[in-house]
């Protein structure tokens, strides 16, 4: 235990040293705060620019917007002369009266705004957010801009740049699957099929937008050597209650329905939100393999037919005690059972073209995932200078079930019965629960800089177990050799330090670093030696922004950052879908490491080029074992040499006239791999480029019309080749009743269009890959919005177990 926590508690040490010098320079500047209301009703004004001046030349130094409060404040002020300016649209612009900043708070006497003479009455402007964001460490997509009618989380994310789907619905960032999912700041403890059906359950319509990280700061983990990727869900926090509403249908080559209700209920002291969604979706995959081994050729078609029920259930609460003590909890619940049905056809040639066998397989399964999660939260507002403390304890637990049942049946080239049917069933299940501890503390300094601190500390518990049985003459009989159970637990202690530098309104710098200790153990009924890993690593990050004017934007990052293996690649178990194609876990998995440099330009939030780099190295990929006398493939991940990733994108929002606006993104990549496998050299390397372009059209009435399509050229995806792919998307929307309902439609891949295709060429490895899905569907939804409009801004946060949800 000595061992377990002694780099723990050097943490809390170097950070409370740290505290002492950052209070002793924190004397030197001080906090200008103050209100802005409307003269005739004395109401609270928001969004209203607000500008700090330096007397006696009135110089710049700081501009702020109001919040919904009216207030504003400008932290970290030099002693000095000063006064405050206050714009806004459609009213005359007003000053403050002179005052002296010391080292004492300042309030600034209320600024009273007062309505233009000569403006428009009765006159409605609906403001309209840019589709991309660039801020200094992040990327943000408002989904709100898209026609994202019938989709799910996970459709969605396909229109953020630099995010495609791979031939398995995996998520792939900057050419890297190794990219945590979080949402609302939090991970969702999912990763492959459990991570893709919890973002399918998840309405296009409950999404706010979606942040894309590619170098995230010090104070996120430096987990997923890609980025991050974080969901945004709408929560509003109004004075009362008020929430929306959604119901939708569709039909692809089957039916879908859902359903989803968002309430929040704010009293000013206690602050309540639930959201809670439904679906059954009813769907299918059709996966083509071409296998040409030694010089026979197995055609094989796998059709999968699954039909999901999903019900996830969030519901939290905030309680401001007062002005600067917040207390918080949340929970959440996700459920989602299957029935599925899978059946494969392998048809069986010889060299000269001769069909000499064909098999055919039948399993029936049901599948069971449980996910629950709890969090409870505090922070404190120490003072009026931007002083922060907060602190998170998290607790989850997660299960999964399956139960299989096969039916194997072989025949020859006549058609006749070549061998007893063999039936065979496997039950599985797993088991994770993860605790954390995280604490963060922020300290604004004098002369514009500010610092950070924290520290966490996670424990993670992970066990399965399967049992497979063959059906013989004296009944169902215990497969020794395919039964196992394995059992694996991690604690992960971190600490991370950062400083910030605000130089002046045009140019600011962040630099952070990270130190992680990992202490893992796996022992496995089947795998000896077992797994026994005790490591530190440090992660350093650089963020710098430089603003010239108000349409021009420069940033640059960099970090190092590491990626784990998910605890199911680290599961031994081999999980047949058919006789002839597997894949199983490798507990002997390392983590591999990536540096990650990206520069942007952005002018009036288009980004008008972004360069991206990412080095991999000991990068974790699927890796197939031919087998050529029993014909068995077995896909299992292995650790490879190094991956190299560069990038040029370019893309944002056009207006072409007032009623129609484009939004296009364009990017090219290239991809290299070196790395031997099996004891020889594999070198592969590819240029691509893809293309999206979403045309909108507001037509009268409050009718919207859209238009999108995309194309991906041919690309590498860590030892596969992919074939090009596009697709074309039409939709319409409808708003009526003062916009409170929305009535939309969309026909996804018109011409059906849609697949993922891929080669795979390596050793004694020959195979063409071709997976069909239910793209094109035609979706209808409705959408409702109830109670109070004036939106008070919700308070974000973020859990302390955000990279291990995302390796469950």
């Amino acid at each position: 235990m000595k061992t377990r926590y002694s780099s723990l508690r050097f943490f809390f040490l170097l950070i409370g040293l740290c505290l002492i010098s950052f209070t002793s320079r924190a004397q030197t500047s001080a906090t200008v705060k103050g209100t802005v209301t409307n003269a005739a009703t004395q109401q609270p004004l928001d969004y209203v620019s607000v500008v700090l001046l330096q007397l006696p030349d009135s110089s710049v130094v700081s501009s702020e917007m109001t919040d919904a409060a009216g207030a504003y404040i400008f932290a970290q002020v030099k002693p000095g002369n000063y006064t405050v300016k206050a714009l806004m649209v459609a009213f005359s612009p007003a000053k403050s009266r002179a005052f002296e900043v010391k080292q004492q708070l300042v309030q600034v006497p209320v600024i009273q705004l007062h309505e233009k003479a000569n403006a428009l009455q009765e006159v409605v402007v609906k403001g309209q957010k840019q589709l991309l964001e660039q801020e200094a460490d992040r990327l943000v997509m408002n989904v709100d801009q898209l026609n994202t009618t019938g989709e799910n989380a996970l459709e969605v994310l396909k229109y953020a740049p630099g995010v495609r789907l791979d031939k398995d619905d995996n998520i792939v960032f900057r050419g890297s699957s190794s990219v945590n999912v979080m949402i609302n700041g939090k991970m969702t403890y999912m990763s492959g099929a459990e991570l893709q059906n919890y973002l399918k359950s998840l309405p296009a319509s409950a999404i706010s937008k979606v942040e894309l990280m590619a170098n995230p700061p010090a104070s996120f983990d430096a987990a997923g050597t890609a980025g991050i990727i974080n969901i945004q869900l709408k929560r509003d926090e109004t004075l009362g209650m008020n929430g929306t509403a959604t119901l939708g249908a569709g039909h692809g080559k089957y039916e879908k329905a859902w359903g989803g209700l968002n309430l929040n209920y704010n009293t000013g002291k206690v602050s309540f939100f639930t959201r809670l969604n439904m679906g059954h979706y009813n769907s299918f995959n059709r996966l083509t393999l071409k296998r040409n081994i030694n010089d026979s050729l197995y055609n094989q078609v796998n059709y999968w037919h699954p039909i999901t029920k999903s019900y996830s259930l969030a519901a939290g609460a905030d309680y401001f005690i007062s002005k600067k003590h917040t207390v918080g909890i949340m929970a959440k619940g996700y459920s989602s059972p299957e029935n599925t049905v899978t059946t494969s056809n392998s048809v069986n040639y010889d060299a000269a073209g001769n069909l000499f066998g064909t098999m055919d397989m039948r399993n029936q399964s049901k599948l069971g995932s449980d996910n629950y999660s709890m969090n409870l939260n505090y922070k404190y507002d120490i003072d009026s200078t931007g002083r922060t403390f907060s602190f998170d304890a998290d607790h989850v637990r997660y299960s999964r079930n399956a139960n299989d049942n096969f039916t194997n049946n072989f025949y020859g080239a006549a058609g006749e019965v070549t061998q007893a049917p063999t039936q065979l069933r496997s039950l599985s299940g797993a088991e994770a629960s993860i605790k954390s501890l995280k604490a963060d503390y922020v300290h604004p300094l004098g002369a514009g800089y500010k610092a950070e601190a924290g520290v966490k500390t996670s424990w993670v518990s992970n066990n399965s177990n399967i049992t497979f049985r063959e059906l013989q003459e004296q009944g169902w009989v215990t497969d020794e050799k395919r039964t196992n159970s394995f059992a694996y637990n991690e604690t992960i202690q971190a600490g991370y330090l950062t400083l910030s530098k605000k130089f002046n309104h045009k140019l600011s710098m962040k630099a952070g670093i990270r130190a992680e200790r990992t202490i893992a153990e796996g022992k496995s009924a089947t795998t000896k030696p077992s797994v026994d890993q005790d490591y530190l690593q440090f992660f350093p990050s650089f963020f710098v922004s430089y603003n010239p004017d108000d349409n021009n934007r420069f940033s640059a990052s960099y970090s190092r950052r590491i990626s784990r293996p998910s605890y199911s690649s680290l599961n031994p178990f081999t999980f047949f879908s058919d006789p002839y194609t597997a894949h199983e876990g490798n507990p002997f998995l390392q983590p591999s490491f990536s540096n990650s440099v990206q520069a942007n330009y952005t002018y009036k939030s288009f980004q008008l080029l972004s360069i991206s780099f990412l080095e991999t190295n000991n990068f974790v990929t699927s890796v197939i074992d031919q087998n050529d006398e029993t014909k068995v493939s077995i896909s299992r991940p292995e650790n490879l040499s190094k991956a190299t990733y560069l990038s040029l994108s370019s893309g944002g929002m056009m207006p072409i006239t007032n009623w129609w606006n484009t939004s296009l993104q364009l990017s090219g990549s290239f991809n290299r791999i070196n790395t031997p496998i099996s004891g020889i050299d594999y070198n592969q390397e590819q240029l691509s480029w893809q293309a999206s372009a979403e045309q909108n059209f507001q037509l009268p009435k409050d009718y919207k019309l859209q238009l999108s399509g995309y194309y991906s050229s041919p690309s590498v995806q860590g030892l596969y080749n992919v074939k090009a792919n596009f697709q074309l998307d039409l939709g319409a929307r409808k708003s009526f009743w003062d916009d409170k309902a929305t009535v939309s439609v969309k026909l996804s891949d018109i011409f059906d269009s849609s697949r993922s295709r891929s080669t795979l060429k390596y050793n004694n490895v020959d195979m063409y890959w071709k997976n069909q899905w239910e793209s094109r569907r035609l979706n209808l939804t409705f959408n409702y919005k109830f109670g109070n409009s004036k939106v008070k801004a919700a308070r974000n946060r973020r859990s302390g177990t955000s990279e291990e949800e995302g390796r469950l």
